[in-house]
This record gives C-alpha cells, sequence and structure tokens, in this order.
C-alpha cells in the first residue's frame, strides 16, 4: 500500500512508443493532423446539424450528439499523447490518470450505446416509416439520448472505481499512452482475477451485446430495403444505413479486440496501438463517413457555405 501512496503522490509515467524513440515524432504529425480533422469534420456537422432547417429530425439530433461525442472523446486523450510524445517527460500526474480514466470510459461506454439509439432510429426509419415520425417524437429523443450518457457515466463509475481499489505496489510505468481500465490492471500486483471478469463482463454487454442488437436491427432493415419499389429509395436508405455500419465495425471491433484481450497476458504491442485505432481514428473518420456518403450532409455544406459567399 506504500506503494499505491507513492503513485498518488508522483504520477505515472505512460510509456507510449518510448522503446521506439524514431518513431515519435512520426506518431506526432500523424496523430496531430487526425486530431485537427477529428475537430473540424465533427464541429461542422454539429453546425450543420443545428443552422440547416432541413437536418432537423431524429437522425442528425443523435448525429450531432455522436460528434459532440468524438469530440469528448479524444480531447480527453490525445492533447496528453501529444505532450508526452513532443517532449521527453511521459508523465501525468495522478490526478490527471483518474480524470482519464473515468471519463475515457464514460464516453467510450456512451458511444457503445449511442451507436444502438442509432441503429434503432434507422430500423424505425425504414421499416416502419408510417408510424416513424410519431413514435421517434423530440422527447423520446432526447430520453434516448439522456439514456445514453448517463448509461456511460454509470458504468465508469462503477468500473473505474472498482479497478482503483486494487494496490499498485510502486509500479508507475503505464505501458501504452492512456490511462485505461486495461492498462491499470497490468500495474496491479497480486490476484487480478475478479477484476479481469468484472472487465470481461461488462465489455460484453458494452459491446457484443449492442453489436449483436446492431446487426440484427440491420438484417431488418436490408430485408425491408429489398421490398422498396423505387431504385432511388432503395440506393438513399442503403447508403444513410452503409454509413452507420461503417461507423459501428471499426468502432466495436477495435474496442472489443482492446477491452476483451486478457489485461495481464495479451501482446504488449498490440495493448499500446490497439487505444489508437478508437481514441484517434474512428473519431476523424466518423464524419467523413457521413459527410462523403450523404446528400444531405453535403447539400447542407453547400447552402451554408453559399450562404457564406453571400454574406461575403
Amino acid at each position: 500500500m506504500d506503494g499505491a501512496n507513492d503513485s498518488s503522490l508522483q504520477g505515472f509515467v505512460l510509456m507510449g512508443i518510448s522503446d521506439h524513440p524514431q518513431l515519435e515524432m512520426i506518431f506526432f504529425i500523424a496523430i496531430l493532423f487526425s486530431y485537427l480533422l477529428t475537430l473540424l469534420g465533427n464541429s461542422t456537422i454539429i453546425l450543420l446539424s443545428h443552422l440547416d432547417a432541413r437536418l432537423h429530425t431524429p437522425m442528425y439530433f443523435f448525429l450531432s450528439n455522436l460528434s459532440s461525442l468524438d469530440l469528448a472523446f479524444t480531447t480527453s486523450s490525445v492533447p496528453q499523447m501529444l505532450i508526452n510524445l513532443w517532449g521527453s517527460s511521459k508523465t501525468i500526474s495522478y490526478g490527471g490518470c483518474m480524470t482519464q480514466l473515468y471519463v475515457f470510459l464514460w464516453l467510450g461506454a456512451t458511444e457503445c450505446i449511442l451507436l444502438v439509439v442509432m441503429a434503432f432510429d434507422r430500423y424505425l426509419a425504414v421499416c416502419r416509416p408510417l408510424h416513424y415520425t410519431a413514435i421517434m417524437n423530440p422527447q423520446l429523443c432526447w430520453l434516448l439520448a439522456v439514456i445514453a450518457w448517463l448509461g456511460g457515466l454509470g458504468n465508469s463509475v462503477i468500473q473505474s472505481t472498482f479497478t482503483l481499489q486494487l494496490p499498485l505496489c510502486g509500479h508507475r510505468r503505464v505501458e501504452g499512452f492512456l490511462c485505461e481500465v486495461p492498462a491499470m490492471i497490468k500495474l496491479a500486483c497480486g490476484n487480478t482475477r475478479l477484476n479481469q471478469a468484472v472487465l470481461n463482463g461488462v465489455c460484453t454487454f458494452f459491446t457484443a451485446v449492442p453489436l449483436s442488437i446492431i446487426l440484427i436491427s440491420y438484417c431488418l432493415i436490408a430485408q425491408a430495403v429489398l421490398k422498396i419499389r423505387s431504385a432511388e429509395g432503395r440506393r438513399t436508405s442503403f447508403n444513410t444505413c452503409l454509413s452507420h455500419l461503417l461507423v459501428v465495425v471499426p468502432f466495436y471491433g477495435s474496442a472489443s479486440y482492446g477491452y476483451l484481450l486478457p489485461a495481464k497476458n495479451g501482446n504488449q504491442d498490440q495493448g499500446k496501438f490497439i487505444p489508437l485505432f478508437y481514441s484517434v481514428v474512428t473519431p476523424m473518420v466518423n464524419p467523413l463517413i457521413y459527410t462523403l456518403r450523404n446528400m444531405e450532409v453535403k447539400g447542407a455544406l453547400r447552402r451554408l457555405l453559399g450562404k457564406g459567399r453571400e454574406v461575403g
């Protein structure tokens, strides 16, 4: 326990890729570029969803929530990554590490729930079009969004607090870029099987279960789309749903792989780089997927730019 107290005073060392120092500047430039694209892309979607009246629909309400979530998700981790990659100091304070642990897990779990909500919205839009407006009213949309955010927060409070009960025994080297639950379990001495079992159970609930629900809903959507007589209608429904699937599969795939690997026995390099995918790459590509494949978003962007030129 003395070691644990020392860690609370001295903080932790985020090792990142310090064993490959020649790669640090390459990673710094790549992550910085990705972060700037994330800020630009997600801010654009939030702006369009609020300013363009044609996008005041449940789908874009949830999409703006996803973009807000991705902005917060990356900002909770990327600035610290950049600081560590740029300088010689790789340390993070105990309070900073704990804050990152709680916030990162909160936002990650919230995204897991929100993607299920978005799949439910698309299911109703395609399979129950006559009842869609009545069911997906503003009150229900806000309720579903609040459930997603509070559900993620509850998961973070329980799982992070449970992880912090582990004795750290003076070991301060975090093998990775982030203070995450799997990385913190690796710091612990003693028997961590209970913590690993809880981690696996919670992660299964927040990844495998939502992914199964999403895939089932899209099987039903595919059946409904094939019954649409209009080729244009089929194409529009297909493009909208495909955009969502292109977001879902990489996020759940990388998160499941990163969190369901045995914390003590997982490959060290895999454990380092998997978090970069769902904390840096996925939030960057989400707005690109939705804007490049979505005619409504591209139309809203053209209208906004057109108004800007008229004012100028």
